[in-house]
């Protein structure tokens, strides 16, 4: 089993590559065209600016690449970041285009006390909080229904089709933490900084790939 994580300068790479090996997986860190051509799985993680970050790939020449990997269906885990440009847009400091591999946008969480966000809530989301498993999702085999993972995130994905959402959050109001769609497993918390739960999923992810 091997995985490849793409390093955009925008990842917290070597957290994700420990657990990794934690669950006995190579992990190999990529940063070229061809790299994301030859890897058997793709992981890409990522914090910060979704407009950074697709500029940091499109300066790589990374975007053509991940996006006929993904269409053609190799197997791919988002983290953070990496689920959010996955959407058509954001309306992180003005609206900007994603990958639009999903059709959806991002949104950032209400301020404290805006109509809409179930009283005053803390931004970013930082921290421990439960994620509601609405569907049988085979990265998430072995994960208890209101199991604790770890969020760092101000915005949250809003998916057209509410088919591929795999688990929901609550905080102020209910956001979508993770969604899956064919090879497509994408969440909004951090597996590599969630402890056993992050490292069972890390393991279900690695194996899937070839």
């Amino acid at each position: 089993m091997a995985v490849s994580i793409i390093d955009y300068g925008m990842g917290n790479l070597r957290s994700v590559q420990k657990g990794f090996e934690k669950v006995g997986c190579e992990a190999r860190i990529i940063c070229t065209p061809q790299g994301v051509r030859d890897a058997q799985a793709l992981v890409l993680p990522g914090v910060g600016a979704f407009r950074n970050c697709l500029h940091n790939l499109d300066a790589l020449g990374l975007i053509p690449p991940l996006r006929a990997s993904i269409v053609a269906g190799k197997p791919f885990l988002g983290i953070c970041l990496g689920l959010q440009i996955l959407f058509s847009e954001s309306g992180e400091f003005g609206t900007t285009c994603g990958l639009d591999i999903i059709r959806g946008r991002v949104v950032r969480f209400a301020e404290p006390g805006a109509a809409g966000a179930g009283g005053h809530i803390k931004i970013p989301h930082m921290g421990w909080n439960t994620i509601r498993i609405g569907r049988d999702v085979p990265h998430l085999r072995g994960i208890a229904d209101e199991s604790f993972v770890y969020f760092v995130h101000s915005y949250y994905v809003v998916p057209e089709d509410r088919s591929i959402v795999a688990t929901v959050t609550e905080h102020g109001i209910e956001f979508v933490s993770s969604i899956y769609k064919d090879n497509i497993f994408a969440c909004q918390f951090h597996p590599e900084k969630s402890q056993d739960i992050g490292l069972h999923i890390l393991k279900n992810f690695a194996a899937m790939a070839p």
